[in-house]
């Protein structure tokens, strides 16, 4: 779970990171009033947004004007000027890909005097299950560029969970990023306090991009993007409630209120797979035969026909979908179970792709009984590859 830099500002704030004054404004005509409840001289209005890139990214309107996401304003009539220019409109950059996002909230905090720009990352290390840090002296670009370029700028190291966060690790980012004097000390007591704040909030991912050394010598988290794991937002109820649901694609919205493990894609043959592995070989092999999975849909070892049924109108519901592939191999899942979903759903919602299904392993043989004899057009596949080459055929003719 993802939340908006002014959520992830004022999150660290609790904890005491440092973080300039800002105010977050939804209506266009609260604008002014919210500009005007800081000091300035300078400042900096900024699209909230789900997504990276933003002072690179354009706007699909032309009154937004032709600059990015992230605008300097010198005068409380001017910041308001600009929030009301980018509310409502849609952003591009290169993480929203060619649609976009719509911009629904507005951040407008405090200039900042900015001496050097820093990067810094607090991430799950999935090769050492430990929590990591990432550093690097060139803030205020793409991380994956600078790891391209020059990778020997780049300071990585993971923290040990039986000992935690100790003040050797914070001297040795500090040290790695050139820092001096009264900052090496606020870089050892700011790590801990991050490091504090990622185990606390069960978060996955913590990115100040960048962080600065103002010119008075100190630092501030200038920007932060703060991912959460999904799993642990029962024990998360503050953080859980920051959601924004108008950030995030409907149908994965629905997905997950039935519990089912679905991400949309942009091609044209939806997927219905049992096991996260069979559905990533079933996408493999709809590009294999010339065609692009439409999504990836994992419906679990204990679905019921209701999760199946609500699986089958989440794929259907997307326009893209030209025809859809159905592919269990029942474990744990039955293959009957598979079928009473199927047939309940089309019959709910109607079938107006060609629909191919492949069944194996558990009751397969009351699963194809159940499809044959309910009188769908239903082409039925013997194997994967059966099943992978019918439905790519069935879609290009």
């Amino acid at each position: 779970m993802n939340i908006h830099e002014y959520q992830a500002k004022a999150l660290l704030r609790s904890y005491g990171a440092p973080v300039s004054d800002g105010k977050v404004v939804l209506r266009a005509e609260d604008a002014k009033t919210a500009a005007g409840e800081l000091d300035g001289p300078l400042w900096v209005v900024k699209a909230q947004i789900h997504a990276g890139g933003r002072g690179k990214g354009s706007f699909k309107e032309a009154e937004a004007g032709e600059k990015g996401g992230v605008r300097l304003a010198k005068s409380v009539e001017e910041a308001a000027e600009e929030a009301k220019k980018m509310l409502g409109k849609t952003l591009v950059t290169h993480q929203t890909g060619p649609a976009g996002k719509q911009v629904n909230r507005i951040y407008i905090e405090d200039g900042s005097d900015i001496e050097r720009e820093l990067y810094l990352a607090l991430l799950v290390d999935r090769g050492s299950s430990r929590v990591s840090f990432v550093c690097s002296t060139e803030g205020g670009m793409d991380i994956e560029e600078v790891a391209a370029s020059t990778p020997e700028k780049i300071l990585s190291f993971s923290v040990d969970p039986a000992a935690g966060y100790q003040p050797y690790h914070g001297r040795r980012i500090a040290f790695a990023l050139g820092l001096e004097g009264a900052a090496v000390k606020q870089c050892v007591q700011l790590m801990g306090i991050l490091y504090k704040a990622f185990i606390e909030k069960d978060m996955e991912m913590l990115e100040i991009n960048p962080l600065i050394l103002m010119k008075d010598g100190k630092l501030k988290v200038l920007d932060a993007k703060l991912g959460f794991d999904g799993n642990a937002m029962y024990r998360q109820p503050e953080v859980a409630e920051l959601r924004d649901e108008t950030e995030e694609d409907p149908k994965e919205l629905q997905a997950s209120k039935y519990d089912l493990n679905y991400i949309a894609l942009d091609g044209e043959i939806g997927c219905m797979v049992n096991g996260a592995g069979l559905a990533m070989a079933t996408m493999d092999i709809i590009k294999l035969y010339g065609a692009e999975p439409a999504n990836f849909l994992d419906v679990g070892g204990g679905a019921t026909k209701e999760k199946v049924t609500e699986a089958f109108k989440i794929i259907t519901s997307d326009p893209n979908v030209k025809g859809i592939l159905v592919n269990i191999f029942g474990g744990i899942m039955r293959c009957d179970v598979i079928a009473e979903g199927v047939i309940a759903a089309v019959k709910e919602v109607g079938l107006k792709v060609p629909l191919v299904v492949r069944l194996e392993g558990t009751n397969v043989d009351l699963g194809k009984k159940i499809i044959n004899e309910s009188g769908l057009d239903v082409i039925a596949a013997d194997d994967l590859k059966d099943g992978a080459q019918k439905i790519v055929k069935a879609v290009k003719g």
